[in-house]
């Protein structure tokens, strides 16, 4: 059959249109290149698990425009190959990413080379902390950085207050990484580390063992260890074997062991009894355990051989996880066709120099760190490049695996379980050596002898420390105040310490010098008077201050001769003494007012009243005013005066006695810079650092002498400084206080008190009993116990407290801030009563005071009014009882006058003159009719109280009206 040459044309166009479809419709291909360990079978199940992640992606979207095509290449584990892989897949396949390689070491190279050629490489196993996006930006750590684990391990320190830990490392990037993080989160939690300790990956067992002998001389029995599992198993095995799994023994491992338990044999389990350790929390769901049983399945099929390989479960999900956030981030970038810029061919000279750089490098970068889904491992985010995690599981390797202990979350901290509501503590906890009780992290003797604790030898203040030899026995006792504390402190400790006193025989020479004794190992710690100094601190630890602190100077006293006449003024300050002025002015004006209207004592010419306004309230003082008053509101102003001024003269008497008798001691020397105007000789306890001190003070070394008694600062201070003595013997407070227990007389302490931080007990740097130790000094100090111990060694307090036993100085004044309570209420109480007794005023005469405005003169209306109210006010009350009961008998005795018989009124002049002259007295004589009619006329209340107000205005009066009884008229007619 002929077929038509038509038709071949015909369907060979077709066909090649088809093809052209087809290829326009397939998705763009971009290659990732993909470096692993292939010649290890856990390398084969890494590339098995990233190809199933890269087909499940497209599986479950089938309509993506682009498709990750994978480029494996085999580092075989060295650094320098997993460099020749990434340059060979940059140069030569042009992939846009880089997934791997397995190892800190090899990701930190092959970060460096994507960085320069704009290609983001993504590692699910580079856990160093060295590596950053912060140098490296193209560099996307998939899996969780080590450093975040350094807040759990710091937790679990914490949870149970453990304050020192020793770390042990691997000498490698992986394990130096951590160090700095891991300090700082000890020192969250109020922990040191003493000491660290780094293994070489490849150390045989006598390097381990030197390390870990090294340890154990060490007091502290927390180590932390962070290192790959194959070293970390080699290591608890040879600490097993050094006995030091055992009790008092704590080891807290990073997730270098607890997330590879898959991969540790049964003797290795066994060598790691009662280690805690931590690793990255992934819960186990159906999309697990169903990729894990495919990718067993899978790789049992592809790699036979490698079918009984344990792989650990959380770097295959991490791997899945990355290469999942590739195949996304490539379709979330569109990233087209590869395309490289390649320098001039003139100006490279090796591989990394022809190295291009990727077109779409910043652009996938970019969509990979904003890539979020839930991956089988949990959450998949990246933060600054890293991973966020969500959870550690903390662990406990018991038996024949490890059991679940707690979390720790960086919400809760540390918890039973993930629920938030859950206990902030772990649960029961099988520590080394299966102790019933939790370790307490050190030991106080880590090879078992007894504690060497020395003891100064003293020449004086044996008080402190007392050290004697029986002259028989060759017994040596030692006894004081500083050892008996020492003694009930250590017997109050929640753990037993055995330790001896150790005398020395060169403390007295130099205190600093006795202290390094302590620093280079020669004693375990120092009891006795040992001032805490900053010097002293750079060397040695010191425990809370058992004494008071600071020092000052003692000196002789002398009679004081010198006396001012102005004595008398210095019981008070001077805002006393005005305030004193002030409210006596006050209450006699507060007085005056209320008694003015109805009292006659209160009334007579202004000078005379503004007189008996001072007078009466000034004459309190002595109680001697003898005015009546005939309020009740006065009267209570003046009940309440008298009391203040009772108190305020009695404390004057008292203070001006003290004046007058305490300050008749007064010392000789009172203060520092007269000491060394004068050139005196001073004088100081043998040993102290006062004598640096005095030096820094500018006093010179040849103008101190040094002792070392009470009885020889008694001698040098009598004979004084021209006499081969000295004019001030400076030493600490309680050394001081002592000397005048035993010498109340002739002495006094003077001058400022210079601080310092007390005596204490030494301990070398960092030792952990040092906190406990401080702690029981504090509870001792707040018992009755640490009172008896003081009293036996230094009697009872103020036993001997004279003049000269403390500090005297001139007796301070009264000021008015001890009498402001006294003057408030005196001051309340009478403005009160000058407040009532105005507003009844005001409402009584309401209706005079109206009706006597409009004729109260010129001015404004209120300048009216008060000129009315004032002149009403000054007259007085006729009302009151006093004056009613004067008008009524004046009243009586002129009616009785009108019934008797009329007599004459004498009127008795001055200016009479002898021999004939005017009489002394001239003489009128009034009509009765008069006198009545003056009598019906005026009322006798208006009358007298005019005549009264005439006199008490100072009119002169030109005679003197006088009535006479009827005898005396007709006597002197």
């Amino acid at each position: 059959m002929h077929v038509p040459s038509s038709f071949f044309v015909s369907f060979h166009l077709l066909l090649a249109a088809a093809l052209v479809a087809t290829a326009q419709n397939a998705p763009s291909q971009v290659r990732v290149g993909v470096i692993l360990d292939l010649t290890s079978p856990v390398g084969h199940r890494r590339r098995t698990g990233i190809q199933m992640a890269v087909e499940d992606y497209y599986a479950a979207h089938p309509s993506s425009a682009t498709k990750v095509v994978l480029h494996f290449r085999d580092s075989a584990g060295d650094v320098l190959r997993a460099a020749s892989a990434a340059v060979d897949l940059i140069k030569n396949a042009q992939v846009q990413a880089i997934i791997g390689p397995p190892t800190s070491a090899e990701a930190e190279f092959v970060s460096h080379i994507g960085d320069r050629a704009h290609v983001p490489v993504l590692s699910y196993s580079a856990t160093s902390p060295e590596l950053s996006a912060a140098q490296t930006p193209f560099f996307v750590r998939t899996t969780a950085n080590d450093s975040f684990q350094t807040l759990p391990a710091a937790a679990i320190l914490g949870a149970f207050k453990w304050g020192a830990a020793v770390v042990l490392y691997e000498d490698s990037p992986y394990g130096s990484g951590i160090l700095p993080a891991l300090a700082d989160a000890f020192q969250g939690v109020g922990a040191k580390i003493m000491d660290r300790a780094s293994l070489p990956s490849d150390a045989d067992d006598a390097r381990i063992d030197a390390v870990l002998y090294h340890l154990m001389a060490m007091p502290t029995r927390v180590f932390v260890v962070h290192m790959l599992y194959p070293l970390a198993a080699r290591v608890f095995r040879r600490a097993k074997k050094a006995g030091m799994m055992s009790d008092e023994y704590v080891w807290v491992a990073t997730d270098g062991v607890g997330g590879f338990m898959d991969r540790l044999s049964p003797e290795d389990v066994d060598a790691m009894q009662g280690v805690v350790s931590l690793q990255p929390y992934v819960e186990l769901t159906d999309d697990v355990k169903n990729f894990s049983a495919r990718l067993r399945e899978r790789s049992h099929l592809e790699n036979p051989s490698d079918a009984d390989v344990v792989d650990l479960t959380l770097m295959r999900l991490w791997s899945y996880d990355t290469a999942w956030a590739i195949a996304s981030g490539v379709e979330a970038a569109g990233v087209p066709s590869p395309a490289f810029q390649t320098p001039p061919q003139g100006t490279a000279l090796t591989d990394l120099d022809r190295l291009g750089v990727s077109a779409t490098g910043a652009t996938l970068l970019k969509a990979v760190l904003a890539t979020t889904f839930d991956g089988i491992s949990g959450k998949f985010k990246l933060v600054d490049g890293q991973l966020q995690l969500q959870a550690y599981e903390v662990v406990n390797i018991i038996g024949k695996g490890a059991r679940t202990v707690g979390f720790w979350t960086p919400e809760s901290g540390i918890t039973q379980d993930l629920n938030p509501d859950s206990a902030k503590v772990l649960k029961q906890i099988l520590w080394p050596g299966e102790p019933r009780s939790t370790p307490k992290g050190w030991t106080v003797s880590p090879n078992g002898r007894m504690l060497r604790v020395a003891v100064p030898v003293k020449n004086g203040f044996k008080q402190f420390v007392d050290i004697t030899v029986n002259s028989t026995t060759g017994e040596t006792k030692i006894t004081g105040y500083c050892i008996d504390v020492f003694d009930e402190v250590m017997k109050n400790l929640p753990y037993p310490v055995s330790y001896r006193y150790v005398p020395n025989n060169d403390s007295f020479e130099s205190y600093d010098n006795f202290v390094n004794l302590v620093r280079d190992e020669e004693v375990d710690m120092i009891v006795g008077d040992v001032t805490i100094t900053a010097s002293r601190m750079a060397e040695v630890d010191f425990t809370m201050p058992f004494t008071e602190s600071g020092w000052s100077m003692v000196v002789t006293v002398q009679k004081d001769t010198s006396s001012t006449m102005w004595i008398f003024v210095q019981p008070l300050s001077t805002s006393l003494w005005l305030a004193s002025l002030a409210f006596f002015i006050f209450t006699g004006f507060v007085v005056w007012m209320i008694e003015h209207r109805i009292n006659p004592e209160f009334r007579g010419t202004p000078w005379q009243q503004l007189g008996l306004i001072f007078y009466f309230a000034f004459s309190t003082l002595v109680f001697s005013h003898k005015e009546k008053l005939e309020s009740n509101l006065s009267r209570l102003v003046v009940i309440i005066w008298v009391f203040v001024v009772l108190i305020l003269t009695s404390s004057y008497t008292a203070s001006l006695t003290s004046m007058l008798t305490v300050q008749k001691l007064q010392p000789t020397v009172t203060n520092v810079r007269e000491l060394q105007r004068r050139g005196h000789y001073i004088g100081y306890q043998e040993g102290s650092f006062i004598r640096s001190s005095l030096t820094k003070m500018g006093f010179e070394e040849s103008k101190m002498r040094m002792y070392s008694s009470e009885d020889e600062y008694a001698d040098a201070l009598s004979r004084g400084s021209a006499n081969g003595g000295v004019a001030a013997v400076f030493d600490e407070i309680p050394y001081l206080k002592l000397f005048l227990s035993q010498y109340c007389d002739g002495y006094m302490m003077v001058g400022p008190i210079y601080k310092t931080d007390g005596l204490a007990f030494v301990f070398p740097r960092d030792s952990p009993m040092t906190g406990d130790v401080s702690r029981g000094i504090l509870t001792l100090a707040e018992s009755e116990k640490m009172t008896k111990i003081e009293k036996a060694w230094f009697g009872e307090a103020g036993a001997c407290r004279g003049p000269s036993s403390t500090a005297i100085g001139s007796s301070s004044n009264l000021s008015f801030q001890s009498f402001a309570g006294l003057f408030i209420i005196t001051g309340v109480a009478s403005s009160l009563m000058l407040l009532v007794y105005l507003a009844t005023f005001a409402y009584r005469e309401r209706d005079e005071l109206r009706a006597a405005e409009p004729t109260a003169g010129s001015g404004s209306v209120s300048l009216r009014k008060l000129r009315a109210w004032m002149q009403h006010y000054d007259r007085k009350d006729l009302r009151s009882p006093t004056f009613k009961t004067w008008n009524d008998e004046s009243l009586r005795n002129g009616n009785e006058s009108a019934n008797r018989a009329p007599s004459p009124r004498w009127i008795m002049g001055e200016g009479s003159q002898r021999n004939g002259a005017t009489s002394p007295f001239s003489v009128s004589v009034r009509s009765e009719m008069n006198v009545a009619s003056s009598v019906e006329e005026t009322p006798a209340s208006d009358a007298l109280d005019n005549s009264s107000e005439q006199e008490e205005e100072g009119a002169t009066m030109t005679s003197l009206e006088i009535t006479q009884s009827p005898s005396f008229v007709q006597s002197s007619r």
